[in-house]
Parts: structure tokens; sequence; C-alpha cells
């Protein structure tokens, strides 16, 4: 049976990554606690982490059948949502962030056309590859996202800017992300249950 392990919470020191944060403690399902007095930037960034990790336990241990079963009405799946939030780290921290173009698998993709593409045809792909497609563009992320801090703290603005010319602070793409992932971690915790009876905050 092909069951998909879990994803990685985040990056250790075997990994190589430096982190302005400080040591979290980890909770019984693998996910850093956030702060309780940290600085603001240990605070979101922590949120986030925290969140990230939330979605990487609820898409655990499951097989390839159960991560592309949707809860009707709804075509919702899990597979589908990693693939998604994949996209998502990708698009704010590489192409708003980093003023990068847009990489593989998404630069081909003709979004007008398929606006959906990520949760379409996640149905089709390997668990595995979807897991590691997301933890890269989470690393990614963090990477970005601390030389951001570095330079230029929360104040620090994307390259890419929004037609009339504004662009968004670290600050609000962290808060953004928050938001995000809390937002679909409530759905993840519906398919999760519906899939295996696995219930939890």
């Amino acid at each position: 049976m092909d069951v998909v392990g879990s994803i990685p919470a985040g990056p250790t020191a075997a990994d190589g990554l430096e982190c302005v944060t400080m040591t979290p403690d980890i909770d019984e399902h693998g996910r850093p606690e956030p702060p309780l007095a940290g600085d603001e930037w240990e605070t979101l960034t922590g949120f986030l982490d925290y969140q990230r990790a939330t979605f990487a336990w609820k898409c655990s241990g499951l097989t390839r059948v159960q991560l592309i079963q949707p809860l009707p009405p709804s075509s919702m799946t899990l597979a589908g949502l990693i693939k998604h939030l994949a996209y998502v780290e990708d698009d704010w921290f590489g192409r708003w962030l980093e003023g990068e173009p847009r990489r593989e698998p998404w630069a081909s993709i003709d979004w007008a056309a398929e606006p959906d593409w990520e949760w379409e045809s996640a149905f089709a792909d390997d668990p595995s590859e979807i897991r590691c497609l997301w933890q890269g563009s989470v690393d990614r992320a963090r990477i970005a996202a601390e030389r951001a801090f570095r330079s230029g703290g929360l104040e620090a603005r994307t390259r890419r800017t929004w037609p009339d010319g504004g662009a968004p602070s670290l600050r609000w793409l962290l808060t953004h992300m928050i938001e995000e992932y809390a937002r679909h971690n409530g759905h993840a915790d519906l398919l999760r249950e519906a899939i295996d009876g696995q219930v939890g905050e």
C-alpha cells in the first residue's frame, strides 16, 4: 500500500539553513510551538511554521487514494491542497518577494486557460513528488524571507508590485501566509476527518 509519510515540518541544522528564530518546543504532532515572548519576526515566522507543520500533520500517513478523496459537494482534495500551497509559497516568496520568474512546474502553465491547474493536476500526481514539491517551496520561502528580513527588516518590500506601483511589506506577506494556511488547515481538518476519522486541533 502506497502510504504517504509525514511532510517534514521544517529545516534542521543538517539542512544547512540558518534561521533567525528562537529554538522552539515541538509538540506531539511535530509542530514547533510559536515563542510566547518573541519579537515580531520570531512571532510571525513562528506562527507561520506552526501552521505549515499543522498542514503537514493533516496530510501525513495517507495513501494516494486517500489523498485524492474529495468531500462532496466540494472537489477539493488533500493532494490538491498540497500542490496549491506549494504554488502559493513559490509565488509569494519567489515571484513576489524576490522578483524571480515563475519556476517549474508553474512556468509552463497557461493560467488564463487553466486557472485551477494545480488543484486538478494533483489528482494524477505521485504523492511523494507533490510532497517534495511542497517541502522544496517551503524551504525556499524560509530562505527568501530571512534574506529579506536581514536586508530590510519587516518593512522590506516585495520586488514585484501591484499595478498602481504599491508593494506589500514582508510583514504583510508573512501575515497573509499565516491566514492562507489557517484557512486551508480548516479545509484539511474536514477532509482528514472524512477520510479516516482523525480529528484534532
